[in-house]
């Protein structure tokens, strides 16, 4: 009995230590970044620190310099235990494939040499008014009909989520367009194309007449949103981008896929304070005149909203150039953000506390604090529509403001700078 004890013990041993192993090589994995980004004509010193070794393989003989030596035909190994050293004297790319023990492939990262480069940094309040591809589908419900029974025409053909793109082969272009085919129906089926995910699929619904004699099928549908949020740069190029994170369908929580849309001055007229619990958020108008519309929105992605300014593009603040800065030059410790509460963009002190440079989620690389005590006065911190709020560290943009911590509005998160720059 002993010596089975004693046996299941050692098992027991094993199965911890390779368990610890593997949670240890797990770990150091998902801190890895997938991609590296350096400066053209500047050294960069990256500290991985991790206990592993890596082969760099360059796509341009003598462009790239790793610890000082210029990289040859082929690859160079180096240990990630030390600080490496890495300067390119023009764009390119490059291969780091970090092994363990010094034979099994970890991971693949790109190293990528970038142009230095500048915005017009933003921080004022912006209006957006956004129009989806086809009309989003929120959800199904029943119809009660004209002889009194209870109809559910759409269920197990539409799903929250999908895009209606086409009915009886015409475009959808709005909810107009759907409840004119509705009307026109007469009670026959309609072929619908309908995007969903990444494939388009074709479905039959036929609309159930009402008592009042319209015709419906049951479905609850959206083609359209718009709210408050803050710019967070305007490119040499007259490229803009905001918010640090894609606009979500409120009901849905899908990502909308956008088919143009406007950005517009706002207005803030009312703070709602965050508490404990119940994020804040910034209310006010967005001026929808011509004069007052910032640009054109093309693009919602994960990384923000982005588009183009037009031309004689003005901003609320001084509209100051400033350089940004790559990730690995963003420092626990004090930083700024920009951002209009009353009318006039002012910067209030933040604290950096946590920095994830794998980037596994884009909008949350960063986790801030709000230690302007005039901000916490006004906003009890972070609040909705402070969202695309541009980070400042060291005289270099790195970052934007994305998401409040519920329990803790004086915290949030923020994506880095370079995520939507290079977007």
């Amino acid at each position: 009995m002993k010596k089975k004890y004693r046996g299941w013990l050692v098992a027991a041993l094993v199965l911890n230590i390779i368990a610890l192993l593997g949670y240890g090589i797990h770990y150091y994995k998902e801190s890895i970044p997938e991609e590296i980004r350096v400066i053209t004509g500047q050294e960069e010193k990256l500290s991985f620190l991790f206990p592993f070794s890596a082969e760099i393989e360059g796509d341009s003989v003598g462009v790239l310099e790793i610890n000082r030596k210029p990289l040859a035909k082929g690859s160079v190994k180096i240990d990630l235990s030390d600080a490496v050293t890495v300067e390119a004297s023009e764009k390119t790319s490059a291969t780091m494939e970090v092994k363990l023990f010094g034979f099994i492939p970890l991971k693949k990262v790109e190293i990528s040499a970038v142009s230095p480069e500048s915005v017009t940094v933003g921080g004022s309040a912006i209006g957006i008014h956004v129009e989806t591809k086809g009309i989003l589908v929120l959800g199904t419900t029943s119809v009660t009909g004209e002889d009194k029974m209870t109809y559910e025409p759409a269920e197990n053909r539409l799903k929250s989520g999908d895009y209606i793109v086409e009915v009886n082969n015409v475009t959808m272009t709005c909810k107009e367009d759907l409840m004119e085919m509705l009307k026109e129906s007469d009670g026959k089926s309609l072929q619908m194309k309908v995007r969903r995910g990444k494939e388009t699929v074709e479905t039959v619904v036929t609309p159930i007449r009402t008592a009042d004699g319209s015709y419906k099928i049951g479905t609850w549908i959206r083609d359209d949103t718009q709210g408050i949020g803050t710019l967070t740069y305007i490119t040499q190029d007259g490229k803009f981008g905001a918010l640090g994170h894609g606009i979500t369908d409120i009901d849905t929580g899908v990502l909308l896929e956008v088919d143009g849309g406007n950005a517009y001055d706002a207005e803030i007229l009312r703070i709602v304070k965050g508490e404990p619990g119940t994020p804040g958020e910034l209310s006010g108008v967005i001026h929808r005149a011509e004069e007052e519309r910032l640009g054109t929105v093309s693009k919602n992605t994960a990384q923000g909203i982005f588009g183009t300014v037009k031309e004689n593009c003005w901003l609320k603040n001084s509209g100051r150039n400033i350089e940004i800065g790559l990730k690995q030059e963003v420092k626990k410790g004090k930083a700024s953000i920009l951002c209009e509460i009353n009318g006039n963009v002012n910067e209030y002190e933040i604290e950096i506390q946590q920095i994830d440079y794998s980037n596994r989620n884009h909008a949350k690389g960063l986790v801030l604090k709000i230690t302007d005590e005039e901000l916490i006065e006004l906003t009890g911190g972070i609040v909705q529509g402070m969202s695309g709020s541009p980070i400042i560290q060291n005289g270099k943009l790195i970052g934007a403001v994305t998401h409040v911590f519920i329990r803790d509005s004086t915290k949030g998160y923020g994506t880095f700078i370079e995520n939507m720059i290079h977007n």
